[in-house]
């Protein structure tokens, strides 16, 4: 009996590592009609680390209808974009070096992915964060809130 129930324990152990690891990523899908399918994210505060899993589900090139996936704090994201358009292509539309951007993806295009790891110690609790696409143009439609739990 004591070993049914060892075997058991251990059973269901080996089941919740997956989700628990699942609970520190996430994949966004993106697509020509400039939607991300994910609205709101949650980061679990035992997390380490975050991934952003972003993949394009489109046709069109990058230079067309290219999407990358940005976070900053809410306050910020307005002049990253603005700054960001006059970066241009080659740098995903960010200013390099830019230190209100907290994790970004590089663009991608159509039938592409791409992700982004960054330290959950980035963030604090009761602070307003989005991500958004900055490609010029998207990211009023393209974006979304990031809460850390």
């Amino acid at each position: 009996m004591k070993m049914k129930h060892l075997a058991l324990t251990f059973l269901f152990s080996t089941l919740t590592i997956p989700a628990l690891a699942e609970d520190c990523s996430i994949t966004i899908t993106s697509n020509d009609a400039m939607q991300f399918d994910t609205k709101s994210i949650t980061v679990n505060s035992a997390c380490k680390t975050f991934t952003v899993n972003l993949t394009h589900t489109g046709k069109l090139p990058k230079n067309v209808m290219g999407h990358n996936w940005v976070l900053s704090k809410a306050d910020d994201k307005q002049a990253i974009t603005t700054d960001g358009m006059a970066a241009g292509l080659d740098n995903h539309y960010l200013k390099p070096d830019d230190e209100r951007i907290i994790a970004s993806t590089a663009i991608i295009g159509g039938g592409e992915s791409t992700s982004t790891t960054f330290p959950v110690s980035k963030l604090q609790a009761g602070v307003s964060y989005s991500f958004f696409c900055s490609f010029p143009g998207h990211n009023a439609i393209m974006q979304g809130g990031l809460t850390l739990k």
